[in-house]
């Protein structure tokens, strides 16, 4: 029995990054041998073990066999005969295909080495082409490792091409799609996620609705890059450096959807666009089955973010309205992200990357002013009912009037 770490710990420590993980791959052993030696199986598909003493995963070497559609059609052959070179075959790019024995030898039989030397992520194998999960696995391998200077190889991005044009990708489940894309949100480049996707036509497929604002001019005179989808990947990297939220990435990423829904004879108008966003926003995240917190975030960036562009133009009410939607009031933390979305938008611009932005200081000097308001001076006031939420609104829209007033 041969045990060897595999992986992307093995990976990680040879780029000189943190290793979190490790997982162990174990050849010549069966999985009673496994069990006999006190280690506790967790895999139903294919043999996984945990450590007795550290916990830590040991799967026996398997190769796998194409027997249906979809990332799960697949049969494993976990025998004790297996080798080292079979079991790193099936793995997906030659970067994870590096193995390193207790002895701290390397073993590297696809030539991964040469490709983390040359920053180039490659595939192990045709059979890439069996997994379509593994598509979304290399865009957000790309996105990872982009700050690094790695980039997909042009032969492995026309594999992915065949599996987005093969229709395999429609039998990724939901849950599926989202845990990548969540991960790809937490990477310093997940602008780089889509654009891997949409060059090899997958985007189209996952998310057809953020891949629909490509070719969608604006107007020049306030966005230069003029086409509305590289404008939403630019505000996606202006996101990042403003907030580590996932949630708040991808509502910069997708506030913009009702862009491609204005009638062509408008461009490059989009009047409108705001209210027309949320329901493409409203059918992606239910579509992908994200987190609450995704969707909401999401909505309240669409409707809302052309009014904080134009909030010294606001009247005092629509002010109110835009804390009274969005719940401010019992969920104050979504004034600040808000502000962090809307700046990533004005941002997400050529030429207007360090441009302040004084409109979310405006916003929350209105909502401290109105927040302050004590509800207990009102009830001294003999007010009840509907009329103590009357007589408050009424507080703070002349709190808010007077601040308009005195600039």
């Amino acid at each position: 029995m041969d045990i060897y770490l595999v992986g992307g710990a093995v990976r990680d420590r040879l780029l000189g990054l943190d290793v979190k993980d490790k997982d162990y791959m174990v050849v010549g052993a069966s999985a009673e041998q496994m069990l006999a030696l006190g280690y506790r199986q967790v895999g139903k598909d294919f043999p996984v073990f945990l450590h007795p003493n550290t916990q830590a995963e040991y799967a026996l070497a398997r190769t796998e066999r194409k027997v249906a559609s979809g990332y799960a059609g697949f049969v494993c052959d976990a025998s004790a005969n297996v080798t080292l070179e079979q079991d790193l075959m099936r793995r997906d790019l030659t970067i994870n295909a590096i193995a390193e024995d207790t002895h701290g030898q390397l073993h590297d039989p696809y030539h991964g080495l040469d490709d983390l030397k040359s920053k180039t992520l490659r595939h192990v194998s045709d059979a890439f082409v069996e997994d379509p999960l593994r598509v979304l696995r290399v865009a957000r391998f790309a996105a990872r490792f982009a700050s690094l200077g790695f980039s997909v190889a042009n032969s492995t991005l026309s594999l992915m091409r065949t599996i987005a044009e093969s229709g395999e990708l429609e039998s990724l489940s939901a849950e599926r799609i989202a845990v990548e894309i969540e991960k790809a949100l937490t990477t310093k480049n997940p602008e780089v996620f889509f654009q891997v996707l949409r060059a090899c036509g997958a985007l189209n497929v996952i998310m057809p609705e953020l891949d629909a604002l490509f070719g969608v001019p604006q107007p020049e005179i306030y966005h230069p890059e003029i086409d509305t989808g590289l404008h939403s990947l630019l505000v996606l990297q202006q996101a990042c450096l403003l907030t580590d939220d996932p949630a708040l990435r991808f509502a910069a990423l997708v506030h913009d959807l009702g862009k491609a829904l204005t009638p062509k004879n408008k461009w490059p108008s989009h009047h409108g666009h705001d209210l027309l966003g949320i329901k493409p926003v409203t059918r992606l995240c239910e579509r992908l089955r994200l987190p609450n917190n995704y969707k909401q975030l999401a909505l309240m960036a669409t409707e809302f973010h052309q009014l904080l562009h134009t909030i010294e133009q606001l009247r005092a009410e629509t002010i109110l309205k835009i804390f009274n939607k969005t719940d401010m009031w019992r969920k104050p933390e979504r004034l600040e992200a808000l502000i962090v979305i809307c700046t990533a938008d004005s941002r997400g611009r050529y030429g207007f990357e360090n441009k302040a932005y004084p409109r979310g200081q405006y916003l929350r000097e209105c909502y401290q002013l109105a927040r302050q308001i004590d509800v207990r001076v009102i009830l001294d006031q003999g007010y009840q009912g509907a009329e103590i939420k009357e007589k408050l609104e009424e507080m703070r829209l002349k709190i808010i009037n007077d601040k308009k007033t005195a600039r």
